[in-house]
């Protein structure tokens, strides 16, 4: 119930109390003016100046005239001491929901974005600050105040796309070559890592190409020599090496170089069912082992250089004859351990007792029988070991190898 009175006759704090034992829950101001007959009522009994006592009365007598708590009551006090006035804390704007963006603002956008191709958000908005500041175009005045994020809301409307149709078409993508991780041969052998070896350039001239492929597991390796790596000559290359080794492939690991990483390579691979993968960018790691066989192994008796292109069939054949089965018949290596401390972090050791051949490697695994490829035996295979010495060996290559170096000095290179 709302009473109409005139509440500027109670003049002081005596009256307010008497007038506040007769009124009990009925208050007297309309919801409009609550705030001005708050504001009224603190200027008019000095509120600043009273009493604790009279305080509570003008605050009492607050809450029964306009029906606020006290909680409230005390917020509009307080705003009262610190500004002076009792005010709404919000106020509806004068023009609600008014558009900043016109449909004029818009079509200069679509327009903008023909000109330029449909920049960037943030390209746009500068195009437009420096229409505006640099050029005078004050057409663009709004728009050059525009945030980015809501730039993009513009492009997304209904009015934008009626003046401008857009459309991507869609674009044919090739299949990826390979898959892009390291290999996981899970202590089975078949899983190898190649790599390219250039036998160097003399006057112009490019020398042989030297293909070094890994086996993961038991560091069987073979070397094979190609005139250049394109795959005319590369391709016959892979399948002798694929051939060479005496357990079955299942996958072979390169890093990014087009010799391997081509339709033709992953033709072949397909055909043999062996999987491609390929090097991860920043994990230098993937292909490691490879590159550490081009210098021990590689390198160290072929040397760094040039070997003449005509000479490939040569050096394929020392490869083939003399250097791989040195290599992993005759010739020991480390094979690390791995350990995982506490910390769940990988250590790897070299110790002496685990360094053996890689034959004997493969030998000393329990699915080495099974890993082999059909018309090859153990037996063959340790026949090979044991028909000449580890020194026999070494030294058959070194006059083979010798007896090939002084072969292309003494005859001109030219192709027979």
């Amino acid at each position: 119930m709302v009473i109409n009175m005139d509440e500027a006759k109670l003049k002081t704090l005596m009256q307010v109390e008497e007038f506040l034992k007769g009124i009990e829950s009925l208050f007297c101001v309309v919801k409009e003016e609550r705030y001005p007959f708050v504001q009224r009522t603190l200027t008019r009994f000095g509120y600043e100046k009273l009493g604790r006592k009279e305080k509570g009365v003008v605050l009492r007598y607050l809450e029964r005239m306009t029906g606020l708590s006290r909680q409230q009551v005390t917020r509009l006090v307080r705003k009262f001491q610190a500004t002076g006035t009792v005010t709404l804390g919000y106020q509806s704007p004068r023009q609600g929901f008014k558009r900043v963006f016109t449909p004029r603002d818009v079509a200069l956008l679509a327009e903008m974005d023909e000109r330029h191709g449909t920049l960037s958000g943030p390209a746009t908005k500068k195009l437009m600050e420096r229409a505006v500041k640099i050029y005078g175009e004050e057409k663009y005045a709004v728009l050059s105040g525009i945030s980015v994020s809501h730039l993009y809301n513009l492009r997304g409307g209904k009015e934008y796309i009626s003046k401008r149709r857009h459309w991507t078409k869609t674009r044919s993508t090739k299949a990826p070559i390979g898959e892009r991780r390291a290999p996981r041969p899970e202590g089975s052998p078949g899983y190898l890592r190649i790599d390219s070896v250039h036998q160097g350039d003399q006057d112009g001239q490019k020398g042989v190409y030297h293909i070094n492929a890994v086996d993961c597991v038991t560091q069987y390796q073979v070397v094979a020599t190609c005139e250049k790596i394109s795959e005319a000559y590369l391709i016959p290359v892979l399948k002798e090496m694929i051939e060479a080794f005496p357990f079955v492939i299942l996958g072979i690991h390169a890093d990014n170089g087009s010799e391997y990483i081509n339709y033709q390579v992953a033709k072949l691979l397909k055909k043999l069912l062996i999987e491609l993968t390929k090097s991860r960018p920043r994990h230098s790691n993937d292909n490691a082992l490879a590159e550490s066989k081009n210098a021990s192994v590689v390198r160290k008796h072929l040397g760094y250089a040039h070997i003449p292109q005509v000479f490939s069939k040569e050096v394929n054949t020392f490869c083939r004859e003399h250097l791989n089965p040195y290599v992993n018949f005759h010739r020991p290596c480390f094979f690390p351990r791995t350990v995982t401390d506490t910390k769940g972090k990988e250590k790897k050791s070299d110790r002496y007792e685990d360094m053996k051949t890689p034959f004997e490697k493969f030998k000393s695994l329990l699915c080495s029988e099974s890993c082999l490829k059909p018309g090859v035996t153990m037996s063959q295979l340790e026949k090979i070991a044991l028909s000449k010495t580890d020194n026999e060996a070494a030294e058959q290559m070194n006059i083979a190898r010798d007896s090939l170096f002084q072969s292309w000095t003494e005859r001109p290179e030219k192709r027979a």
